[in-house]
């Protein structure tokens, strides 16, 4: 009899492409989703895989064989929600992704209502960095994610997800203490633009967020430093080298008390979401993880 879980490495390597892609997202070893396609060629008989200098290269039965598992696991997560929405109490295992700063400023408030109100449910919360969790929840790798919807960068939605506004974030600027637009209370970004900046990478959501509203103010931000994390920009920020575009969500236990963050004018807003598929709805597991992000996010936006 097939494995599920062997399946379930299948799919996820015929789905991103690479062994260490799935090995991932199932919070498994590389090694050990190769051991699982390994066997599966055991049970079916069958040659998967094929090597292709340090990656792999799925064989066309092993192409039938993803395919006829995402249908089966397909099935078996829909036979799972069906059985939990028969409990009156969530229980089981809950993947939650989050880019960083709602990972730092939504997730926490919501798992401590949820230590609450459905102690048995085990959350299991994905860290995402700049990747929108839409597919992997289309994929089922997450059951609920949070996603950011930009107004320079807006959402493209699909009909195969369901979502619920959590909040509202707006943008401020960083800045040293004793700057001198320091003690103002909100900052027009065309007064920021000889400015130097510290941006995230290239590519990243804030890096075009910085582009793209300096541009619009007609100059080019000169980027002096480029960092990953925004606590390192917060650092550079207080040593005095220049300041930092960054989104209001999660800020607050970032800033030392000689940096501050102002809102900026032209007011910059991104949209924050709970997102989730349509038949896992029916989960008290996912209805009580939304409820909860929900409720945070409207204490954030309020």
């Amino acid at each position: 009899m097939l494995n599920l879980d062997r399946l379930r490495s299948l799919q996820a390597v015929a789905a991103l492409g690479s062994v260490s892609g799935a090995a991932a997202v199932l919070h498994l070893t590389p090694s050990a989703v190769s051991q699982h396609l390994r066997k599966l060629e055991q049970e079916t008989g069958h040659q998967l895989v094929t090597r292709t200098g340090r990656g792999v290269e799925l064989t066309p039965n092993a192409r039938l064989l993803a395919e006829r598992a995402r249908h089966i696991l397909a099935l078996v997560d829909e036979t799972e929600a069906e059985l939990q929405s028969r409990n009156d109490h969530p229980v089981g295992r809950l993947a939650l992704g989050a880019f960083p700063t709602a990972a730092r400023g939504v997730v926490p408030r919501a798992l401590r209502i949820l230590s609450e109100r459905a102690p048995q449910l085990e959350i299991r919360v994905r860290e995402l960095d700049h990747d929108s969790p839409l597919a992997q929840v289309e994929r089922g790798e997450l059951d609920v994610g949070i996603a950011q919807d930009w107004e320079h960068m807006p959402i493209s939605w699909t009909g195969n997800l369901r979502r619920r506004l959590l909040m509202v974030d707006t943008a401020c600027v960083a800045l040293p203490a004793d700057h001198a637009l320091a003690d103002r209370t909100a900052v027009r970004v065309s007064e920021l633009a000889d400015a130097s900046w510290i941006s995230r990478p290239q590519r990243s959501t804030c890096h075009e967020w910085l582009l793209h509203t300096m541009r619009a103010q007609g100059a080019e931000p000169r980027i002096v430093h480029v960092v990953a994390e925004h606590p390192t920009q917060i650092a550079l920020v207080s040593a005095g080298v220049g300041l930092a575009m960054v989104p209001s969500l999660g800020l607050s236990h970032l800033l030392p008390k000689d940096v501050v963050a102002l809102p900026v004018e032209p007011r910059l807003t991104r949209r924050i979401y709970a997102v989730w598929r349509p038949e896992a709805a029916v989960r008290p597991s996912v209805r009580v993880t939304i409820e909860a992000l929900a409720e945070v996010g409207s204490t954030l936006h309020a």
